[in-house]
């Protein structure tokens, strides 16, 4: 599902990314731990074309959606190659103008309409938006209810606990239908109870053979849902492996030394 080559990444003089490769199989869990100032964030930001890495190359199901070594895409390009990717940030970015229900479903009705008007080459009518509109809040609507959201539809984010506000956003990212589902410290933010709240949704998503990559700081959840999982050090991958391999078999110094800490 997802292929990714010799990605490196600066910032000024600082390389954050110093050549990161990897693969991903439909429906596999990929964790990523390591220390904060490893690059996890800048990675995932990367995949998701909130960074342009300075070289490397990512191949989603065979297409190839960046090259660095190829011509600068378009604006166009990018929006359309971002969707093979859905984020889930730390701190939620709901907008807190809107219902939740409204947040879930205003990018996928924007997508759509842009892409009917493509299809048509031209304006679309009422009852075609209207269409849409409602398809789109079906969608929503279907997707609050998995997450455990329900009842909380028509609520504001400021009304909502963060767990409460962490689903909302992990059913925004899934109402866009991204090939591989990303997550950034999902529960950095939050306290015990709501963190095991936003856990239990991704739990539910890997029974759901979704593709996903997550970040994060809980180390039994990490070995309890990766197929993989991935440790990061100073912009390198410095190991590798099954969950049994990195907890329990370490090879790494700096690996043991992550580990020792983070219990």
């Amino acid at each position: 599902m997802l292929e990714v080559y010799d990605i490196r990444k600066s910032f000024g003089k600082t390389e954050v990314l110093k050549g990161i490769d990897f693969k991903l199989n439909d429906g596999e869990v990929l964790v990523i731990i390591g220390s904060s100032g490893s690059g996890k964030t800048t990675l995932l930001r990367s995949l998701n074309f909130l960074e342009t890495p300075d070289c490397g190359k990512i191949v989603v199901d065979g297409d190839t959606i960046f090259d660095a070594s190829a011509p600068e895409l378009t604006d166009a390009q990018k929006r359309i190659n971002r969707l093979k990717f859905g984020l889930v940030f730390q701190s939620f970015n709901l907008f807190p103008q809107y219902t939740v229900l409204r947040n879930v479903t205003l990018a996928d009705e924007l997508l759509q309409l842009e892409q009917r008007k493509e299809q048509k080459h031209g304006k679309l009518s009422r009852a075609e938006k209207a269409e849409i509109a409602k398809a789109c809040e079906e969608k929503a609507r279907t997707l609050l209810t998995r997450v455990g959201l329900s009842e909380k539809m028509n609520s504001y984010p400021f009304e909502l606990s963060g767990g409460q506000q962490q689903r909302a956003a992990i059913a925004r990212a899934l109402a866009l239908s991204p090939s591989v589902l990303c997550f950034d410290e999902p529960t950095s933010a939050l306290d015990p109870e709501l963190t095991q709240e936003v856990l239990k949704v991704i739990r539910s998503l890997k029974d759901e053979r979704r593709t996903m990559i997550v970040v994060t700081h809980e180390m039994e959840f990490a070995a309890g849902v990766a197929d993989r999982v991935i440790f990061m050090a100073d912009g390198v991958i410095k190991e590798q492996g099954t969950p049994a391999e990195v907890f329990n078999a370490p090879q790494s110094s700096a690996l043991k030394a992550f580990l020792a800490h983070s219990k």
